[in-house]
């Protein structure tokens, strides 16, 4: 008869084993196994009493571990939490500065309701300790316990005992007290407070520029979080900043070195002294030059600050250019911020350096960078005018080496050089022309017609250049077709002899071959426009466009006030205020189930506008029909509507296309069109002296619906006349 084998143990049952084995080194050894598998994701949860009873010991290193693991499964095992109180209070009064430390900074970090009330004896105790360590330590574990039950922190006086310590002799304690008070008034901001939690007045900014020079770099940036929060007094106060904040440029941390740019900056608008304005400008130059030496990831987050402060002060680092120049191994998203800031920095004194670099650029093998490059000279063009005869030299040297991307990147920069000196630089022309074969991007399509329409009356074989686009009219992209149906608009209203046939072509082509509404509808205007009023045509098409310019800035003032800030954060790296990309607060399962909920009224809601609409009076009905009696309205009609499969979809939330629906949804409306003959010639010519071409189709408007039970089939281009 075979033998059982005897069943198997787990680890979890070997480690309890060990964990309550009477040898301390086993003991020991077991935790760290502990520790090491909740390390990797594995559940040891269940060892929560065995753990708990290794927890009064004298060796330091096992504390450390029982208090990490506790710190981790708290939230699971709540009511076995109470058991750790008694210890938390026996090791704050411990002799050992670390172990009191240690005890109050895991009973801070346990967010455990149970253990709150009693977190409070022990950490009014630290916060008195005459040990710097465990006040620093006592002061953050203030913030965590407002986190977690704010009026416990009012009620036993914890912020006055706060606002007290930033007077404390040690710079560590005050800096730890500041990033304390200021998450504590961050919190209370956000929960609708009206009472300012952390007022910083004369008195505490002097004691924090006291105690700034002496703290590590995280206390440095808190410190100065707060210095930009202050608004001084007077113009001597704010100097009085600036000169204690100045020496922080030398830093080795690019976040104090950012932070104290950013205090600079806030206080230098109460400055009055032109002399002392340009001196901190200039002194802003040599650590900001510095950043660049750091790893790609911290240039990229400097360059993006740079480009604010250039946007604000462009006399920073006008000296500078040079420095931003791309290296060879240089990531991409860093060359592309160095590229903008050339542009800001871009003068007539350092034009021609700029230009051969970029000449250099856009000979790399990076095809992303090429175009960035090539896009920046016609910046440069379009910025310094006394330059853009050399930019476009180099655009055109550039086009000489037919590299396809090169040459189509080319033509669209020229496009703007031209709308910035329109008939300056005429003589390019035909160079871009003779490079229409290389285009096969729309943008780039789409700048050599416009070139070719802006310049038609000079161009001798306009038409011919056109009459291309317009063969391939219907297989163009949309943006293309709509540079083309323009380009042939300007070319009839400058050549109307040469060129009546492919005006009507295209007109014909895009009014009844084409599937974009907006290219339709733009044809349709300019058939109105030819047929109706010459003048009027000539005034909207040929207008006279103002010369465009390069932006300075690319937010509005007030978000640049707003983002310069918030340097060294989130915000001023996306130039992007803060509440757009980060959320309020935490979001429950309720918030989620209520959002739903609101979700579907919303799209009840508009189901019953739609059937309102459809019940509603029909403005240009004028006759004395009487409208059809008994069709359901307002709650009625949704649940008529609701019963189409469109409907329920968008009620269901599970539309894969909600526009199609909705269409769908009008398209089952009690709506019919009555279309009437269109006359001979309602529009006539377009009247410019050559022969008239075919008279622009007539459209009568839908007048009045029609019952239900009457339906009428209608092509899809009857439909759109019906529209007008």
């Amino acid at each position: 008869m075979a033998m059982r084998a005897a069943p198997r143990k787990g680890e979890n049952f070997e480690l309890a084993a060990d964990l309550n084995s009477e040898y301390k080194e086993k003991r020991k050894d077991a935790i760290k196994r502990v520790i090491a598998n909740m390390t990797v994701q594995k559940d040891v949860s269940g060892l929560f009493p065995d753990v708990l009873k290794n927890m009064q010991t004298d060796d330091l290193e096992q504390k450390k571990l029982v208090y990490l693991y506790l710190m981790n499964y708290a939230k699971t095992q709540p009511e076995l939490v109470i058991l750790a109180v008694n210890t938390f209070v026996k090791d704050t009064d411990d002799p050992n500065p670390l172990v009191r430390a240690l005890a109050i900074r895991t009973m801070g970090c346990l967010r455990a309701e149970k253990i709150i009330d009693y977190l409070c004896d022990p950490l009014q105790k630290c916060l008195k300790d005459d040990n710097p360590y465990v006040r620093k330590t006592a002061a953050l574990c203030v913030a965590k316990l407002y986190d977690l039950k704010p009026e416990l922190v009012n009620e036993n006086g914890f912020l006055d005992q706060l606002r007290d310590m930033i007077a404390d002799s040690n710079p560590m304690v005050v800096a730890n007290t500041v990033a304390a008070l200021s998450d504590i008034h961050a919190a209370a901001v956000a929960s609708g407070a009206p009472k300012d939690t952390f007022a910083i007045n004369t008195e505490i900014v002097n004691k924090l520029l006291v105690a700034l020079n002496e703290c590590s770099e995280w206390g440095r940036v808190a410190i100065l979080n707060a210095l930009s929060r202050y608004t001084a007094e007077d113009a001597g106060e704010s100097e009085h900043i600036c000169e204690r904040v100045v020496p922080q440029f030398q830093h080795a941390n690019a976040s104090v070195v950012l932070t104290a740019i950013k205090v600079i900056m806030i206080h230098m608008r109460g400055i009055t002294s032109e002399n002392l304005t340009k001196t901190l400008i200039r002194k802003m130059a040599p650590p900001l030059v510095t950043l660049l030496s750091n790893p790609p990831e911290v240039q990229w987050v400097a360059l993006r600050n740079i480009n604010l402060l250039l946007q604000k002060r462009p006399d920073i680092l006008t000296n500078e250019m040079r420095v931003f120049f791309c290296k060879y191994n240089d990531p991409l998203y860093v060359k592309v911020e160095k590229l903008d800031i050339m542009v800001r920095l871009a003068n007539e004194h350092n034009v021609d350096p700029l230009l051969s670099e970029l000449k250099e650029y856009a000979q790399e093998v990076d095809v992303d960078f090429v175009r960035r490059s090539i896009k920046v000279i016609g910046q440069t063009a379009i910025k310094i005018d006394e330059a853009a005869e050399r930019c476009v030299n180099v655009l055109l040297e550039l086009i000489g080496t037919r590299v396809s991307y090169v040459v189509q990147e080319a033509v669209v920069v020229m496009k703007d050089v031209f709308r910035k000196y329109p008939s300056t630089y005429e003589g390019v022309i035909p160079t871009l022309c003779a490079n229409l074969d290389e285009l096969d991007e729309p943008e780039a399509k789409a700048s050599l017609i416009w070139i070719i329409g802006e310049y038609a009356k000079k161009i001798d074989n306009a038409d011919e250049l056109l009459g291309i686009f317009v063969d391939t009219f219907t297989e163009e992209s949309y943006p293309v077709q709509l540079q083309t149906l323009t380009a042939v608009v300007k070319l009839y209203l400058q050549k109307p002899e040469s060129s009546q046939a492919l005006v009507q072509k295209v007109l014909n082509t895009a009014t009844k071959d084409c599937d974009s509404p907006d290219v339709r509808d733009r044809a349709y205007i300019y058939w109105r426009l030819l047929s109706t009023d010459p003048g009027a045509a000539k005034a909207v098409v040929l207008a006279v466009r103002p010369p465009i310019t390069l932006p300075r800035t690319t937010v509005s003032p007030a978000l640049l006030e707003e983002l310069l800030g918030e340097i060294p954060l989130l915000a001023s790296v996306y130039h992007k205020p803060a509440e757009t990309f980060v959320g309020r607060g935490r979001i429950s399962a309720d918030s989620v189930q209520r959002k739903a909920t609101d979700d579907r009224l919303a799209t009840q809601k508009a189901l019953q506008t739609v059937a309102a609409g459809q019940q509603a009076e029909n403005l240009l009905d004028f006759s004395d029909d009487v409208p059809n009696e008994g069709q359901p309205s307002g709650l009625a009609a949704t649940t008529v509507l609701a019963s189409t499969p469109a409907a329920a979809n968008l009620l269901a939330g599970t539309s894969s296309n909600p526009l199609d629906d909705l269409v769908s949804i009008f398209g089952g409306a009690n709506l019919g069109a009555s279309s009437t003959p269109a006359s001979s010639n309602p529009m006539g010519g377009f009247g410019f002296g050559a022969s008239p071409l075919t008279p622009a189709p007539a459209i009568t408007p839908v007048m009045s619906p029609q019952p239900p039970a009457q339906p009428q089939a209608q092509s899809g281009q009857d439909d759109l006349l019906g529209l007008f």
